[in-house]
């Protein structure tokens, strides 16, 4: 057997290629609109993280812009030496103050964080534990540390009884996403904030896609459910509703302090680059400037939502802009998002391991400028092939 055995062996592809149903790294040749141009044609997008329509804000691509012309393009080193420029202290400063939080660390990319900062307090003798659909960031981060790992059943808060009570002795973090990003589903944390008055542990709130989305200001999944304090740590990335790429995490000083010096993936990763933070900051400005993005997205996705029920498509427990069209089969998912596209629709597929197996899904997602034009193309474009495979009649 040889190292490179298994991508020999790796049949699957070849076949979905050959069955033309191959639907992943599809190229856009525009920018992440309501609408992005493909093979020379028009679609509209509903499978983008850019909820507030901020990654084309012309404030945010101007202080992008003007970032690039002072700092230059990159840093040449991590944030341990070389690398922390001003605006990565400011951006800190305005992302504490964004979540009420002491402090916050900016990271290359939001997985890196959820790795560095999971694996950093997560040690000998600690458990890590996780709800089951958590993203895959979180269960590396959690394979990272030192520490045991457990997982408890999805949104079951009785299930996570029963694991802090049976780990009474040990020290625990419990890492939850507040939003769920394949399902849409929003974590149960008013019932898992209540645990503490039975058990002792840590709660880390993974919210990149509530950010921006839930709370009456945009703070997020604990802003929607007034549990801000309640938070230890809060992790968040920038390419959902804050415009670029990169990941940040909010805690008390003690906290961020310890991150510094021992979270491997931002002290062992370059700095962000200067663009990028810029582009959050300016975005973090326009959440609290333009609220009424934020209105119009919970308009959008409420007519999306009330649309595809009316038509008879399962949704699950769809509670947020992500909105999954449940279709069963992996290879069924493959071919509704090629036939979406004829019609003008982008949307993307996800199958096991992302979902649990027989349960594949099309995931879209919604932006606050996507218009009614837009939306009714999309929801034709759903019956259409829904109807022709089956899913609906």
């Amino acid at each position: 057997m040889g190292i490179f055995d298994k991508c020999h062996q790796f049949e699957e592809l070849g076949k979905v290629r050959a069955a033309g149903i191959y639907p992943y790294f599809r190229v856009i040749t525009s920018q992440q609109d309501p609408v992005v141009m493909m093979d020379g044609k028009e679609v509209v997008m509903c499978g983008s993280n850019n909820y507030l329509g901020l990654a084309s804000h012309p404030k945010v691509k101007e202080a992008a812009a003007q970032a690039v012309m002072k700092y230059g393009t990159g840093c040449a080193g991590s944030r341990f030496l070389n690398g922390t420029l001003d605006i990565h202290v400011e951006l800190e400063e305005k992302l504490a103050d964004f979540f009420s939080k002491e402090a916050a660390l900016v990271y290359a990319t939001g997985y890196q964080t959820n790795l560095g900062v999971i694996s950093a307090l997560v040690g000998r003798g600690d458990i890590a534990i996780s709800d089951r659909l958590n993203h895959a960031s979180i269960v590396d981060g959690c394979r990272l540390s030192y520490g045991e790992i457990k997982k408890f059943r999805h949104n079951d808060p009785e299930d996570l009884d029963r694991l802090l009570e049976s780990h009474r002795d040990k020290d625990k973090l419990v890492i939850i996403d507040g939003v769920f990003s394949m399902e849409g589903d929003i974590a149960p944390l008013p019932d898992i904030v209540a645990l503490r008055e039975k058990h002792d542990f840590g709660i880390m709130l993974d919210d990149a896609h509530g950010v921006g989305v839930l709370g009456k200001t945009g703070r997020g999944t604990a802003e929607h459910f007034g549990l801000e304090n309640e938070m230890d740590v809060i992790m968040g990335t920038y390419s959902k509703s804050l415009a670029t790429i990169g990941g940040f995490v909010a805690a008390s000083e003690e906290i961020i302090d310890y991150l510094k010096h021992f979270s491997r993936s931002m002290i062992f990763s370059a700095s962000l680059a200067p663009a990028l933070v810029a582009a959050v900051s300016a975005a973090l400005d326009i959440i609290d400037q333009e609220p009424e993005r934020r209105a119009r997205l919970w308009e959008n996705t409420q007519r999306m939502m009330d649309g595809f029920r009316s038509f008879g498509f399962d949704i699950g427990d769809a509670a947020t802009p992500i909105i999954p069209i449940v279709v069963g089969e992996d290879l069924l998912a493959f071919k509704v998002a090629l036939m979406l596209q004829e019609e003008g629709v982008f949307a993307n597929p996800v199958i096991s391991p992302a979902t649990p197996p027989g349960r594949a899904l099309i995931r879209t997602s919604y932006m606050a400028t996507h218009t009614d034009e837009h939306l009714d193309r999309v929801l034709d474009a759903f019956v259409k092939v829904g109807k022709t495979v089956g899913l609906i009649s």
